[in-house]
């Protein structure tokens, strides 16, 4: 956040209305930054309408949302009210209509698409509902190219494919295509690749939809357990409550606003 980005009323005395000072500004500031430097996540006012006129749509209204260092957070909510596109505009992928979002200290509401690309690159992986696996290659190789995306190749990009899978419990399945694999060892694969070149932001669309809820459980409390041996952060969207207990804090989303 910039100091043109703050805003004046903040700062204005109800009994005075006096302007603040330069000094006032830069403390202020200072502390903005200060805190956005101990949040992993942190969105700020964040609002999406999509369309125009009377054919728009408000999707997210003032999203205020802090997820500290190295926690498992659960955006929770029923269908359609806004869970998937907060979980966009959070990963950079979606621009926000109004509102900032800082992660990992950085505003990349503020970035070009170019430096946007290599922070998600770098700093996020990402699970996707429907598991995302390319059908022709291997479980190993399907975490290699997520590894190259990132720069890692030849030899070492084959031992850490393989040193990913055996975490997450698939040694003996290396050379497996996914239609080989059950669902819950495809999402196992998934958590691999996401986990591949060690970002240290995990987010997740819906990871359990497509598992039963024994394999789901099960492949959450993997990725749970793996995120805190390495104080990653997880942001989980999900409508599954039988994924609360695996959280170390639930947010509630309704109609585009988050609820206690």
């Amino acid at each position: 956040m910039t100091a043109s980005q703050i805003n004046i009323a903040d700062f204005v005395s109800p009994s005075t209305c006096a302007t603040p000072s330069t000094e006032d500004l830069a403390r202020w500031q200072r502390g903005v930054l200060e805190r956005t430097a101990r949040q992993a996540v942190v969105a700020q006012g964040v609002e999406m309408t999509f369309g125009s006129g009377a054919v728009s749509s408000t999707v997210l209204q003032g999203v205020n949302l802090e997820i500290p260092y190295g926690e498992i957070q659960l955006l929770m909510g029923p269908s359609g009210s806004g869970k998937t596109t907060l979980l966009s505009i959070l990963a950079g992928i979606l621009t926000p209509t109004a509102g900032q979002v800082h992660l990992l200290g950085q505003e990349i509401t503020g970035m070009s698409k170019e430096a946007l690309a290599n922070f998600r690159l770098n700093n996020i992986g990402f699970i996707f509902q429907g598991f995302n696996l390319f059908p022709a290659l291997t479980a190993a190789e399907n975490v290699e190219v997520a590894l190259r995306m990132k720069g890692i190749r030849g030899k070492v990009a084959k031992q850490e494919a393989q040193d990913l899978l055996r975490q997450v419990g698939l040694g003996d399945r290396l050379t497996f295509l996914p239609r080989d694999l059950s669902g819950g060892q495809k999402q196992r694969v998934a958590i691999a690749r996401a986990l591949a070149g060690n970002p240290r932001l995990i987010m997740a669309d819906e990871p359990t939809a497509s598992l039963d809820s024994h394999s789901g459980h099960t492949v959450i409390e993997l990725l749970r357990d793996l995120a805190k041996e390495s104080n990653r952060t997880v942001l989980m969207v999900t409508h599954d409550p039988r994924l609360v207990d695996v959280a170390d804090r639930v947010t509630h989303l309704e109609d585009g606003i988050l609820v206690s």
